[in-house]
C-alpha cells in the first residue's frame, strides 16, 4: 500500500494547499478507489493528511511537502520500518531463535540504513516525478488517449 501512498502523496504534494476528493486522486493517479480511500483514512490517522468535510472538503497535505518523508507515509502505512520482526523496537520475544541469531546484527545495520534513506527523501523530492495531467487523459480500457474539449474541430 505505501507504494499508492507514494502516488498519491506525490500527486496532492503538487498543489499543496488544494483539498482533493478519494474518487478524484483515485481518477488522477490510477490508484484504485478503494485503495485511495482506505489510504487517506490511514494517513490522516497517522497526521500526514488532514480531511475537511462538506462540500468544499477533501484531503489535503498536513504539513508542507518539504516537511513530509517517505518514511512518513511508510510509518504511517506499513508499520515500522524493519526488515524483520526482531528489528523492530518492542521486538523481544518475537523469535525463537533471537538467542543466537547470527545475522541479527548485519540485518539490523541494512534495516537502518533502509530507514534513514527513507527519512532523507521527501514528499517535495519525489512530486516533480509525477507523470503530470497525462495520465488522467488517457483511455484504460484502448490505452489511447482521450480526447479533451479542445480536441474537437
Amino acid at each position: 500500500m505505501a507504494d499508492y501512498g507514494v502516488v498519491a502523496l506525490s500527486f496532492m504534494a503538487r498543489e499543496p494547499d488544494a483539498l482533493f476528493s478519494a474518487a478524484s486522486i483515485a481518477e488522477r493517479t490510477g490508484v484504485p478507489l478503494p485503495s485511495a480511500s482506505k489510504l487517506l483514512k490511514l494517513l490522516v490517522k497517522s497526521g500526514v493528511l488532514v480531511s475537511r468535510r462538506g462540500v468544499a472538503g477533501g484531503y489535503g497535505l498536513a504539513r508542507s511537502p518539504e516537511a513530509i518523508s517517505v518514511a512518513d507515509l511508510v510509518v504511517a502505512v506499513d508499520g515500522p520500518i524493519a526488515l524483520a520482526d526482531c528489528l523492530q523496537d518492542d521486538s523481544s520475544g518475537v523469535c525463537d531463535l533471537e538467542g543466537f541469531c547470527a545475522v541479527r546484527g548485519p540485518w539490523q545495520k541494512v534495516s537502518d540504513a533502509i530507514r534513514v534513506a527513507l527519512e532523507e527523501v521527501t514528499l517535495a523530492d519525489i512530486a516533480g516525478s509525477f507523470p503530470g495531467d497525462d495520465r488522467a487523459s488517457w483511455n484504460k480500457d484502448t490505452n489511447a488517449p482521450v480526447p479533451s474539449l479542445n480536441d474537437q474541430t
